[in-house]
């Protein structure tokens, strides 16, 4: 797994989802995708200069939005309450409202270590951000 990381392909496909969240989510300022298995923000465009640190911390609290200890907790106990077994997360999707703005993280489908993060203004069509956040990530397999 770790090898596809590193070809082309992925890269190209990264920056290509990227470009999509970007240019077809509604209200974008930025969009970006985390690999919370290495902890780095893999791509992003944004519409505002941030400065790295802040762009470092993204990646982590991606992972600690998706996989903090209380969530890993949370989904345990799920798990073992529904008898299942298996690394599958039940947390795939998250919406974050701040102040001024709506965050929407979505797990990738067949890379559940990858998260598309797209950022929006607050007045953005919730509705119509998880649509094409959806579609984008569907057409994107990483």
């Amino acid at each position: 797994m770790a090898t596809k990381r590193m070809n082309a392909n992925f890269s190209d496909q990264v920056m290509s989802l990227v470009k999509m969240l970007r240019t077809e989510a509604p209200d974008c300022v930025a969009s970006g995708v985390v690999d919370m298995s290495t902890g780095m923000l893999l791509s992003y465009e944004t519409v505002d200069n941030h400065p790295p640190e802040v762009l470092d911390l993204l990646a982590g609290a991606t992972l600690d939005l998706f996989q903090g200890r209380t969530v890993q907790m949370i989904e345990d106990v799920f798990k073992e309450r529904r008898g299942i077994s298996g690394d599958q997360h039940f947390f795939q999707e998250i919406l974050v409202n701040s102040e001024n703005l709506t965050h929407l993280f979505i797990r990738m489908n067949d890379q559940q270590d990858v998260v598309a993060v797209v950022v929006c203004r607050k007045s953005v069509n919730v509705g119509m951000l998880f649509a094409q956040a959806r579609r984008a990530v569907q057409n994107h397999s990483l």
